[in-house]
């Protein structure tokens, strides 16, 4: 039976509570990614911080204000006022169609995966897209 642990990432990009807003755009940006997992310093899993609390959070175009000012507010909030703190997660050895269900269900972007309240790493939506692609390989199923 798969688990979780067979096909999330486990290199996954995080931040502390203390980096900024600005610190989560430019990562997501360049990472191009669109979930922010939040740790603290021994690594335990704390929030999360999604492009929508982003955009949210981001000082809007339409405010008028210039984009110095604009930079210079974003890099004074702290990730920690932005970030989801009730986040739904899911262990490592979890059944792989658990994770399936609990993103859909939820409609939810991602799940972190907890070891020991530990972040091991991140199951997304296209993790999901990966595997199909690949089983639908491993089948000859074609796109015809």
């Amino acid at each position: 039976m798969f688990q979780v642990k067979d096909i999330m990432t486990e290199d996954v990009f995080t931040l502390k509570e203390t980096d900024t807003l600005s610190a989560a755009k430019d990562l997501m940006s360049l990472a191009r990614i669109r979930h922010i997992p939040i740790v603290n310093d021994a690594g335990k899993f704390v929030g999360l911080v999604t492009h929508r609390d982003i955009l949210s959070a981001t000082v809007s175009k339409l405010a008028g204000i210039d984009s110095a000012t604009r930079e210079e507010i974003e890099s004074r909030i702290p990730v920690r006022e932005i970030m989801q703190r009730e986040v739904t997660t899911i262990r490592e050895d979890a059944p792989l169609k658990e994770a399936a269900t609990i993103l859909l269900r939820g409609k939810f972007g991602c799940l972190p995966v907890l070891r020991k309240g530990k972040l091991c790493g991140i199951i997304t939506e296209a993790d999901f897209l990966r595997l199909t692609i690949q089983l639908l390989e491993a089948t000859d199923v074609d796109d015809a």
